[in-house]
């Protein structure tokens, strides 16, 4: 009966995980990338939080080379559509490691790592206010923000190490099974 119990769980986690993946892939696909075309340019980083970390300079760059009003559109993307991304992707990664390792523990990963990535946001947004209103930003606000993306990106790496370790334990498993 438990052996029972514990398949249906394992399933329900394998579906939770396949269906938040296809949500991860529609979202990007049909809401992130078009909402961010307001902001992107041809050349140049389009997003502060994709790269490990930033300086004085490259945020900037970054602000200097956008209107007022691919700011404002940067602004609306980090309150909404990338905090809704951050739910997203912590439900993906969360379901494939507990499908995977099955330890709840594990969870604290990515977790962690989207509230570092709304941090993040929030420090980006205090920029983009600054520069709007000063038209300059903090060199604390700027490091503050740059190693909270740091710490997100160590996060993000961590729940990767976990899933790739979940999926060659599952391969291990599944190759000594079938040699008995």
């Amino acid at each position: 009966m438990d052996t029972t119990i514990n398949n249906t769980r394992n399933k329900k986690t394998l579906y939770l995980s396949l269906g938040s993946t296809l949500v991860f892939l529609i979202y990007i696909t049909f809401v992130l990338n078009p909402v961010s075309e307001c902001f992107k340019l041809d050349s140049g980083s389009n997003s502060l939080g994709l790269s490990f970390s930033y300086n004085v300079e490259m945020v900037q760059n970054f602000f200097a080379a956008r209107t007022q009003e691919q700011l404002l559109c940067y602004s609306q993307f980090l309150k909404v559509w990338d905090v809704i991304f951050a739910l997203i992707y912590t439900l993906m990664y969360g379901s494939w490691i507990l499908y995977l390792l099955n330890k709840k523990i594990y969870l604290i990963a990515p977790i962690i790592g989207m509230i570092s990535d709304w941090s993040e946001n929030f420090f980006e947004l205090l920029m983009i206010e600054n520069w709007i209103t000063a038209g300059s930003i903090s060199k604390i606000l700027i490091s503050v923000g740059s190693n909270i993306n740091s710490f997100k990106w160590i996060m993000s790496s961590l729940t990767y190490l976990l899933i790739i370790i979940g999926i060659i334990i599952a391969i291990k498993s599944f190759l000594t099974k079938k040699s008995n």
